[in-house]
């Protein structure tokens, strides 16, 4: 099958000339201030013409920033395959245009974010949560792009990270009534760092339930240890009216249940049927393989990529839906 022609990049542009992504850069940019000789800058234009390479109209707005420095800010969450994807793909997004992502970490401490503008200028800015909003304001005011679109995109309710969140919930307790399950758990993980993001999703499913006329799930704390995920098994599995049915709050939380459920002999999916979030690699590889949404780093880098050029470009902040970057990757545990 064909698909669109890729395209060309200024590393490609390289690679054919033999000289760095830098060089190239600079002479497809004419970047003034760089000592590169006559026939380099020839042989870089020549073989960009000669490969149909033609600047990328979301790059050009991105290359207008004052610092070739992109700052991603995040609240401390633990580390998960999901943003280390996502900080992957940007990464090599912006990289194809001269630009370098710094990440963030904010400790939510007493430290203010606005601590970092006294060592950093970026060319923009990337924002997860609304509490920076005031720190952010002097940014604004100096014409840097704030980009926040997952927090209050002004035409896309769909795309905040809320809805999403949210929709993670829902999707999960659609599948799970598409395979005949109508009394539902949820399971939350025990970190409290997690808790908003785990109060969404559960919020999510339990609209998702009352919608279709289902009592609300049974919630129970699962950590990350076999002995305290049998413990919340076996309640979901007590009483003439057990549960048939988990949705974990992401893929460890779910490979949790799925050893409590070992340990207690509840098979999975013919007693307790249980649907994670991620598809982490592991997820493919436990016993039964284990049914998830994913939740498609690709796309959602993409859409900060986009973002980002739009905000640069005094541009709206594109549509994406959050059914775009999300779906159910059907497994053996459902």
């Amino acid at each position: 099958m064909c698909g669109r022609p890729r395209r060309v990049t200024a590393t490609d542009v390289a690679k054919a000339t033999g000289v760095s992504r830098a060089t190239v850069g600079f002479v497809l940019n004419n970047t003034p201030g760089q000592s590169i000789t006559a026939a380099t800058r020839a042989k870089v234009l020549a073989a960009a013409e000669r490969l149909g390479y033609t600047p990328y109209a979301p790059a050009r707005a991105l290359r207008s920033g004052r610092t070739s420095i992109v700052v991603m800010l995040l609240s401390q969450l633990p580390g998960g395959p999901v943003v280390n994807a996502v900080t992957e793909h940007l990464t090599a997004l912006l990289a194809e245009d001269g630009l370098t992502l710094l990440v963030h970490m904010h400790p939510g401490r007493d430290e203010p974010v606005s601590a970092l503008w006294g060592v950093v200028t970026p060319a923009a800015v990337i924002a997860f949560d609304r509490a920076w909003d005031e720190e952010l304001a002097p940014l604004r005011r100096a014409g840097i792009p704030v980009v926040t679109p997952f927090v209050d995109p002004p035409d896309d309710l769909d795309g905040a990270v809320p809805v999403m969140m949210q929709r993670i919930g829902r999707l999960q307790v659609d599948h799970l009534v598409l395979a005949g399950h109508t009394r539902l758990g949820f399971a939350l993980p025990d970190d409290p760092r997690l808790a908003p993001m785990a109060g969404d999703r559960l919020e999510g499913a339990r609209f998702a339930c009352a919608e279709l006329g289902l009592d609300l799930p049974q919630v129970a704390t699962v950590p990350l240890e076999v002995a305290a995920a049998a413990e919340a098994v076996a309640g979901w599995r007590a009483g003439p009216a057990p549960v048939t049915a988990v949705c974990a709050y992401n893929d460890e939380v779910a490979i949790a249940v799925l050893s409590g459920a070992h340990r207690l002999g509840v098979a999975v999916p013919g007693e307790l049927a249980v649907i994670g979030v991620d598809d982490v690699p592991l997820a493919a590889a436990v016993s039964p393989p284990l049914t998830t949404i994913a939740t498609h780093p690709a796309t959602l880098s993409r859409y900060l990529y986009e973002a980002l050029a739009a905000a640069l470009a005094d541009g709206p902040v594109p549509h994406r839906p959050a059914t775009e970057m999300l779906a159910v990757t059907v497994r053996g545990s459902v």
